[in-house]
């Protein structure tokens, strides 16, 4: 029999554990024998069905040598960073879930796991229930991957829904997301673009082979936006959706970043609805490639960390390893990159025009919008200051 520790018991920690209850003769039909959870790490002991297996003391799993994986689904750095390192140090194998985490310090910690002959796997870090991990890192791995954007976040996806359908305001839409469980009750994280872009940075690690700090990468949310450009973006063939996106710019440059965007809506990322998220990963031999399901939950993202304890204890010497550089060279600030950008001004198209030169007008009954580039966000926000700028976004090409 295999047994597994958990730590915190939140959402995903109770889905990993319903998951293995619940799919116990398939795992151990893979497996060869049972798995099951033994301890389970909280800082407050609840009544349920699992109280026998609580513990409030990590030695108690860390010493104990019949467990072989630990399942952190803790949260946050500080804690979550201890007990990883202890756990991998006392030669477990550690999965997580936790995107903060990972973007991080995941390279310091996939260096603790290989010193120590175990795994630190994160599939349910990006993209919840989504397998996009193995994937990029291995059956693309033929290609030069070039860019990879997506919706990352299925609490402003489904914001954004509830918006463009309802024409709900955004505070309206989030309340409603915060009363479903879909959002915490500080969703700062996740509307303001920070979980976004955590996500996007160990996509980009694992794309590019050098880390992108999360510190440097602009992340900007959705709480600005105005139902008038939704509208007016769906009354002219586009979708406004909150992007992560990374791009390879040279042999040694690239970027990333987290910003609204507007989205033609031939793009089938633009046709992502409520909590779904799609992550699209170019490379120079395959083109575009899609990956969509369900990136939150309390299931989806437990069957991710489910997926990768199984991968862990399968023992597969051949698979490869995961690991980027520490080095933060050649990252450049995505505000010097062209781009298009739509803008809707208080005046006239002519007098935009003097300016941007050509630009795509999107009709309204109202007030004037248009897109012009390409341009750097730079420049772009230089000619909006001689205008009466209402809004500003990106534009996917």
């Amino acid at each position: 029999m295999y047994q597994i520790a958990i730590m915190g018991f939140g959402t995903v920690g109770t889905g990993v554990a319903k998951v293995i209850e619940t799919n116990q003769e398939s795992i151990c039909r893979r497996l060869g024998e049972p798995l099951r959870v033994k301890s389970i790490l909280v800082r407050h002991f609840k009544d349920g069905p699992y109280r026998s297996l609580m513990t409030d003391d990590f030695q108690t799993i860390e010493s104990d040598k019949e467990i072989s994986v630990v399942v952190e689904t803790i949260g946050g750095v500080d804690a979550a960073y201890t007990y990883t390192k202890r756990a991998l140090m006392a030669g477990k194998h550690v999965v997580t879930a936790n995107k903060q985490l990972v973007a991080e310090h995941g390279n310091e910690l996939l260096a603790l796991a290989k010193e120590h002959h175990v795994n630190y796997l994160f599939e349910a870090s990006v993209g919840g229930g989504i397998p996009v991990l193995p994937p990029l890192t291995q059956r693309l791995a033929a290609n030069r991957i070039d860019e990879i954007y997506g919706i990352l976040n299925g609490t402003t996806n489904y914001i954004l829904t509830k918006m463009v359908q309802e024409g709900m305001p955004f505070s309206d839409a989030l309340a409603q997301a915060q009363a479903l469980g879909y959002a915490e009750a500080d969703p700062t994280a996740d509307v303001e673009g920070h979980d976004a872009g955590r996500k996007i940075c160990i996509l980009a690690d694992l794309a590019f082979g050098r880390r992108f700090d999360p510190a440097v990468v602009p992340m900007e949310g959705i709480s600005k936006i105005d139902l008038r450009d939704i509208k007016i973006a769906e009354d002219n063939g586009w979708h406004v959706k909150l992007l992560g996106r990374c791009l390879r710019l040279g042999e040694f440059e690239r970027t990333a970043y987290v910003a609204p965007h507007l989205i033609r809506e031939d793009n089938p990322v633009s046709h992502v609805n409520d909590v779904f998220n799609a992550v699209v990963v170019r490379g120079n031999a395959t083109g575009e490639v899609m990956f969509y399901g369900k990136g939150a939950g309390e299931l989806p993202t437990a069957s991710a960390c489910v997926s990768d304890v199984l991968e862990c204890l399968l023992e597969r010497p051949a698979r490869p390893e995961i690991d980027w550089s520490e080095d933060t060279d050649g990252f450049v600030d995505p505000k010097e990159i062209p781009g298009r950008f739509y803008f809707r001004i208080s005046g006239s198209i002519a007098e935009a025009e003097k300016l941007f030169g050509e630009v795509l007008v999107l009709k309204d009954g109202e007030e004037s919008a248009l897109i012009a580039g390409p341009m750097t966000e730079s420049t772009a926000k230089q000619a909006a200051s001689k205008l009466s700028v209402l809004a500003q976004m990106r534009v996917l090409d």
